[in-house]
């Protein structure tokens, strides 16, 4: 059985991350141990996502009606009357403005199968397998997950724009990792995606095998940060160091 309070600590340690990881898990079926959300509305559904660095909850299509986007990405069931009214509203005034052109639409990844509900929380706190696992990161840290990612999915992950939320449809539906530099409208409603944060979806089922990866890569990264600025002194100050040289004075 998979110990996500384990995993949690491992990756989060490795990569000096800030803020928790996030877990979240789509169900036909209401997680009994799961509180309903019963916080303030949300404008969009990302906003669910700051939300969970504090606390565990399970959500309907009710809880996103105002963000008729995350609900089509989301593939909700049981979605308002007024969903694609709202939906085709959003969309027509994207295309006016170009933010997305009709073709374009077709293209966005939606979660395969259509859910009744979704759950929203800390890894650690979380005892079943996640569908989805939400990272807050930095470049340097992105470039750690990047390499992990590689390694376990055999391919270079996709950094993907708007809209935030279709990142986690295709981590999903994709069984890879995925970077979303998020969206206008992530960027407005979420205080922890700053100017200088991405945000990384990796899929649940594979969510120890990164771990793994992310913890050796960073090491190797931190060893490796150190025989740089060991021979860009040595070069700076005339020198032609060898390689055996710079490891060398690594100790």
């Amino acid at each position: 059985m998979t110990n996500n309070a384990e995993i949690s600590e491992q990756i989060q340690s490795a990569l000096a991350l800030d803020l928790p990881l996030v877990a979240v898990s789509f169900s036909n079926v209401e997680p009994a141990k799961t509180e309903r959300y019963d916080g303030a509305q949300v404008a969009a559904g990302c906003k669910f996502w700051e939300t969970a660095l504090e606390s565990t909850f399970t959500t309907s299509a009710e809880d996103h009606k105002l963000c008729s986007i995350g609900i089509y990405t989301h593939n909700l069931a049981d979605a308002p009357s007024s969903q694609q009214q709202e939906l085709q509203s959003t969309l027509s005034a994207m295309t006016g403005l170009d933010y997305i052109r009709e073709q374009e639409v077709g293209a966005l990844p939606v979660v395969k199968e259509s859910h009744r509900y979704v759950t929203y929380g800390r890894l650690r706190e979380i005892q079943t397998a996640p569908d989805v696992v939400l990272l807050f990161a930095h470049s340097q840290q992105g470039l750690i997950i990047t390499e992990a990612a590689a390694r376990i999915d055999a391919n270079i992950p996709l950094a993907m724009g708007r809209p935030a939320c279709a990142v986690i449809a295709n981590t999903l539906n994709q069984q890879r990792a995925t970077m979303s530099l998020g969206c206008c409208g992530a960027r407005a409603y979420l205080g922890v995606l700053g100017d200088h944060v991405a945000l990384w979806a990796l899929p649940g089922s594979k969510i120890a095998a990164y771990a793994e990866q992310i913890e050796k890569l960073a090491k190797g990264n931190s060893v490796l940060t150190q025989f740089h600025k060991v021979r860009e002194v040595d070069v700076l100050a005339g020198q032609q160091p060898s390689v055996d040289d710079s490891l060398q004075k690594l100790g």
